[in-house]
């Protein structure tokens, strides 16, 4: 009986995910990776992603005497991303009649990943600010929350183009190599061009 509900069970799943829209290919911009999209039902969806994107990492390092150094990284970071997205939310679509589809979405999730290399580090002392360049020893990792907002159109054969923004804010771990110090992880300028196979 089990082996007949589990049966039952993973036949269904099949059917459900062969049955949903789905779509791969690359993102490309400030992150370029892999991009793979699931329909889930007619106004959802989850798109899932992971490469390379160009995340920044803000900390303010310990005083000493009367400096106080702050280091601020932008460099590339490995990482993994998702988000659930609504497809034409407010029931606001684009007024199209002719070939193709035009649609806009937009979601919120995750993304987590890992960093080195690279950056500059002001230094603050007296009210004063100097910003200068040093080498990219220090690596980081990083957690946050993720949004989309994106528009793309479907045309009549399985190809799908689109542009869309997802920044991502959340919390870094710098390894800062005599310790670990925590800062502030953010990626604002992600704005990438998506070309995507439909099956």
């Amino acid at each position: 009986m089990k082996k007949i509900l589990f049966v039952a069970v993973l036949a269904a799943a099949s059917v459900m995910a062969y049955a949903q829209p789905r779509a791969i290919g690359g993102r490309l911009g400030a992150f370029d990776g892999v991009s793979y999209q699931h329909g889930l039902g007619e106004n959802n969806m989850i798109e899932v992603e992971l490469g390379l994107g160009v995340g920044g990492v803000n900390s303010w390092g310990e005083k000493v005497y009367s400096t106080r150094y702050h280091y601020n990284y932008s460099a590339p970071t490995l990482q993994a991303a998702f988000t659930y997205d609504w497809i034409d939310p407010f029931g606001k679509k684009f007024p199209w009649e002719h070939k193709g589809e035009w649609h806009w979405y937009m979601g919120v999730g995750a993304a987590a990943g890992y960093g080195w290399g690279g950056g500059t580090m002001g230094v603050s002392a007296d009210g004063t600010h100097v910003s200068y360049g040093i080498t990219g020893n220090n690596n980081w990792g990083f957690v946050g929350a993720a949004g989309r907002v994106g528009v793309e159109y479907d045309f009549w054969f399985p190809l799908q183009l689109s542009v869309d923004y997802r920044p991502v804010l959340g919390l870094g771990m710098m390894d800062m190599q005599t310790k670990t110090q925590m800062a502030f992880y953010w990626e604002v300028y992600d704005i990438c061009l998506g070309v995507r196979y439909k099956f």
